[in-house]
């Protein structure tokens, strides 16, 4: 209950107290003060953050917590500590969605021939190196419809999605045809190494000779290691919480759409990612002013 109209009722009777009547309501005089001065400059300006806070938030579809809240904030030119970014996130009810783990799709073939671990879980960003290191994977959606399946094709450097595809089989088709579409992107000038896991798309005959056409190496991780393809895997965690997981999907064109604008018009270009310094992969490509290599990667 607010008791200070009470106090600045009695306050102005000709015998008021304000003492004894802040004795009687258990209010400190200083409390009393305070309030009559009305909101000190610090508070006014926890405000107005916590409602740039707010529009942050709100436009990142209520996924980012503090440190990317914080990284878009100093982007425009504000410059706040991380921790009172926290604070007032708490205050304000907000914060961010993290990654869940999901289950493999692809099925190893123990009777395909494997190519070398070139990767060997070395996912470090330079500028000088995209274009050079891509990976893949393969999850699934489910919708009213049935299965949806997505293969993605990521650009290792600048965690850019560079090709994707959607379909409702599993067949070597489908990640072919995200490697088409990021070849017809890219142009790349070099030669790419593309890495996967052991899944019998990738290591089918059809995946090698599609990648042999357009001078690509090959490489795949261990068995069982979830973590030799940890970029990929990364990924699907971050669409399944931010997109595919909030919501029901009555149909596979549904669901298609939505990864597109997803990707195309969040991911891509605005979503701001830890690896990169929280910079989204298209602003990381731009700043860094990155040279295509012409040379051979061996």
């Amino acid at each position: 209950m607010n008791v200070y109209p009470f106090i600045e009722a009695e306050k102005a009777r000709p015998d008021g107290n304000v003492k004894r009547s802040c004795e009687l309501l258990e209010v400190s005089r200083s409390a009393y003060y305070q309030h009559r001065a009305g909101p000190s400059r610090r508070e006014r300006d926890d405000v107005d953050l916590t409602d740039r806070i707010t529009d942050i938030h709100a436009g990142s579809a209520g996924t980012y917590g503090a440190p990317r809240v914080h990284a878009e904030l100093a982007a425009q030119g504000r410059r706040h500590s991380r921790k009172r970014i926290a604070r007032l996130m708490r205050g304000a009810g907000l914060c961010g969605r993290m990654p869940k783990r999901w289950r493999t799709t692809t099925v190893p073939d123990p009777q395909a021939a494997v190519a070398a671990d070139r990767i060997r879980r070395n996912f470090t960003t330079s500028a000088t190196e995209v274009d050079t290191r891509w990976c893949g994977d393969i999850t699934y959606i489910p919708t009213w419809e049935g299965w949806l399946y997505l293969a993605t094709v990521i650009d290792i450097a600048s965690r850019r999605i560079v090709g994707w595809a959607a379909a409702d089989h599993l067949r070597t088709d489908l990640p072919a045809q995200a490697l088409s579409n990021a070849i017809a992107t890219r142009r790349p000038t070099g030669q790419v190494i593309f890495h996967s896991d052991r899944g019998c798309q990738y290591t089918s005959a059809q995946f090698a000779r599609l990648a042999d056409r357009n001078q690509m190496l090959l490489s795949v991780g261990g068995r069982g290691q979830c973590w030799d393809n940890a970029v990929a895997e990364s990924f699907f965690a971050t669409i399944k919480t931010e997109l595919l997981d909030r919501r029901a999907w009555p149909t596979r064109a549904a669901a298609r759409a939505a990864i597109f604008d997803w990707i195309e018009g969040w991911y891509n270009t605005r979503r701001r990612h830890s690896t990169l310094d929280y910079m989204s992969p298209a602003e990381y490509e731009e700043t860094a002013h990155f040279r295509r290599p012409t040379s051979k990667v061996a």
